[in-house]
């Protein structure tokens, strides 16, 4: 797996980069194809909190996974276990689903706006897969966030699935 750090305030020694590629190593046992993976690591500090977040975008889903300790290597290790913990649990989900390979479409929906009049302080481009409704809750519960922007297989048309207050899932699809 090849891994890139990158440090927030905080310079990433040899030290960090072998504690990393050894404990992210563990995850080699789950994932097909492990050399020709690239891990995306960002080390944050604030305060005296540091923080890790680790992203693996493989062909059918992506691992991501973040935490905030005062001792680093506690945080790595806590990371990790995050992401072995999502594998864990959505490997029989993942492969009891028919997850077709089919071509990876890039969708940047955002125009250019002023962003000093709309106060956008983030701005991110994402790649929308084909999928059902059931695997991108799946993608949508691995990433921890309340939504999920995916292409409907059937429909091929963007399709937004989100979590509701009361713990059940809406879908927003477009005409």
């Amino acid at each position: 797996m090849e891994i890139l750090i990158r440090g927030d305030k905080i310079k990433v020694t040899q030290s960090i980069n072998d504690y990393l590629n050894e404990k992210l190593s563990k995850l080699e046992k789950y994932i097909d194809d492990y050399n020709n993976v690239r891990a995306t690591v960002v080390i944050k500090v604030k305060n005296h909190e540091q923080k890790v977040e680790v992203t693996i975008p493989l062909k059918k889903f992506i691992l991501r996974a973040e935490e905030s300790r005062e001792d680093l290597y506690a945080a790595i290790d806590v990371v990790v276990d995050k992401i072995e913990r999502q594998i864990r649990k959505n490997k029989t989900k993942l492969q009891s689903k028919k997850i077709k390979d089919n071509k990876d479409i890039v969708i940047d929906f955002i125009e250019d706006y002023d962003e000093k009049e709309t106060n956008i302080v983030k701005r991110k481009k994402i790649e929308v897969k084909p999928m059902s409704e059931e695997e991108a809750i799946i993608q949508m519960e691995l990433l921890g966030h309340s939504f999920y922007l995916f292409k409907d297989a059937t429909t091929l048309r963007p399709t937004l699935v989100y979590k509701r207050d009361d713990n059940n899932y809406g879908v927003i699809e477009t005409e």
